[in-house]
């Protein structure tokens, strides 16, 4: 059996977890005020705009949809692995898809149940780590973020393969492990107050090429790799410069 077909019974039955309490409970923490814009999760905010367009841009060249089409999503169904109050999972939705958003933390499921119910966006929200998660098929997984938050990224990963479909496509983000990205993410996003303390530890960074090695393991192959760069004056932007963070499009070997 090759690591891309790896059965249900060995994902779901994992007794080792990829979550780490600490990390849940810091973002669980923060749940209350995930959708204010001016809140802790300001920075995510303003990412996400970014983040979207990139994700929406891999759906139209792996998918072959028209960039002109409203619901690219449409009859697929998508997985967002740590969702948060999903700030992703709303926007898929809203593409078409049928969405389900894993989270670590209560909370954080919780805030988003409450925010997509008045919008009437139907999205399967769960409080489950991947390795438990045991479902496939899903045309279009992501997890944006998250990756150097969790306890065994091996079986993290395996996880997310093991939900992706045959044909289906990956999109990851996560901080580059780089004097860079300590100095912005870390000690600077601290020490400015622009992320809460504790949100982020420069040693659980992936670089890309560790982070493709993991993928490759699962039996997966990235096609694509854009950094995300950042600037006072003009927020985030998709960059050739992968010092600070970076993307990830990913498919089947």
């Amino acid at each position: 059996m090759t690591k891309a077909s790896t059965s249900k019974s060995s994902v779901s039955g994992a007794t080792k977890s990829t979550i780490n309490a600490q990390e849940a409970a810091h973002f669980g923490a923060l749940a209350a005020d995930w959708w204010d814009p001016n809140g802790s999760s300001a920075m995510l905010h303003r990412l996400n705009p970014v983040r979207l367009g990139y994700i929406r841009d891999a759906i139209n060249l792996h998918f072959g949809v028209a960039a002109s089409d409203l619901r690219p999503l449409a009859g697929r169904r998508a997985l967002d692995v740590g969702c948060g109050a999903g700030l992703v999972c709303e926007p898929l939705a809203r593409m078409g898809a049928a969405v389900t958003g894993l989270d670590a933390a209560p909370e954080n499921i919780d805030a988003a149940k409450a925010h997509a119910e008045p919008q009437r966006l139907d999205i399967d929200y769960r409080n489950i780590g991947i390795e438990k998660f045991g479902e496939n098929g899903f045309d279009l997984v992501t997890s944006l973020e998250v990756i150097e938050h969790v306890d065994d990224a091996d079986g993290f990963v395996a996880g997310l393969a093991h939900a992706m479909s045959d044909d289906g496509l990956m999109i990851l983000s996560t901080p580059n492990r780089t004097a860079m990205s300590k100095i912005m993410l870390v000690d600077l996003a601290e020490m400015t107050g622009r992320i809460p303390k504790g949100t982020h530890h420069h040693d659980q960074f992936f670089t890309p090429d560790e982070l493709e090695k993991l993928l490759g393991q699962a039996g997966l192959k990235v096609t694509d790799t854009t950094g995300l760069s950042y600037s006072p004056s003009h927020g985030f932007a998709l960059s050739e410069n992968l010092s600070l963070n970076y993307l990830m499009t990913v498919v089947r070997d």
